[in-house]
């Protein structure tokens, strides 16, 4: 079974990425796969539910005893068998939101989720934060396979980075590594090169360039991933060929994270520009 997170600067697409890369692996490859929500927003299931209505691990909490919870009460199927799971958040203004993600892990383990016949899950963790409960993945080895997803521009790569020192804190406890950079591109001037650079900096690689597609966004106001509203698309060929390189992938590494300075001269360099 591999463990599979996936971290990047909040609204770079993240979730798109990841249920995509869950549905094609179920739906062109046969795997089983889980993933696991880690965003107190819970809508990292939802394309794959067809909608927000996913109970959270944490609202279960709130309404039964621990000893009355089954696995049925946090976990639903969703496309192609796979099985979803949203950790949640406290009460607005109350709490911590990693609660949520140390909850739900726990949970699942305690209830049995983590079944032999699963190829992968797959943690979508809110943001760039990596402190408290949204370091958990990584701090304690639940995941030990990092894919950072970024863009051509300087704030998803300035969250990349900052991701890559957490990672590299908890690399020798934790044994997390880095499996490469996801580019979900928003078209910027040289985006490939620029972020094949700042793979290359970080001591890792490029794994997939996935380029923009209108209909992407059309899919999701259907409530479903590329790989189900349009399954012969060129978008869904994209999606399928990215799962591909994942299961491929064996290059794991552990990162070395850049100096701002550094980082700026990288997007001095290879960055859009004027004229």
């Amino acid at each position: 079974m591999r463990q599979i997170a996936i971290y990047g600067k909040g609204g770079i697409g993240k979730s798109t990425i990841v249920q995509n890369i869950a549905a094609a692996l179920a739906s062109r490859y046969s795997r089983k796969a889980m993933l696991v929500g880690c965003d107190p927003k819970s809508d990292s299931t939802r394309m794959l539910l067809g909608g927000m209505s996913q109970t959270t691990v944490l609202d279960t909490m709130r309404e039964y005893e621990e000893d009355e919870i089954e696995l049925d009460h946090i976990l639903q199927e969703g496309f192609a068998g796979i099985r979803c799971v949203e950790s949640g958040g406290p009460e607005p203004g109350v709490g911590c939101a990693g609660r949520g993600i140390i909850a739900a892990i726990n949970m699942l383990e305690e209830l049995g989720a983590y079944t032999s016949d699963l190829d992968y899950v797959f943690y979508d963790v809110l943001g760039d934060v990596v402190c408290g409960g949204f370091a958990m993945p990584i701090r304690e080895g639940k995941a030990r396979e990092i894919y950072l997803v970024v863009s051509g521009e300087l704030m998803a790569l300035y969250a990349a980075n900052n991701i890559c020192k957490g990672i590299v804190r908890y690399a020798e406890s934790g044994g997390v590594r880095v499996g490469g950079i996801i580019c979900n591109s928003r078209n910027v001037e040289n985006e490939r090169e620029l972020v094949e650079r700042f793979a290359e900096e970080l001591g890792t690689k490029l794994v997939y360039f996935v380029p923009r597609d209108p209909i992407v966004q059309v899919a999701e106001i259907h409530r479903q991933t590329v790989m189900e509203y349009a399954p012969e698309s060129a978008q869904a060929g994209e999606y399928a060929a990215l799962a591909e390189a994942v299961e491929q992938n064996t290059d794991l590494v552990i990162p070395k994270p850049m100096s701002q300075d550094r980082l700026e001269e990288l997007m001095l360099t290879y960055g859009p520009k004027l004229g």
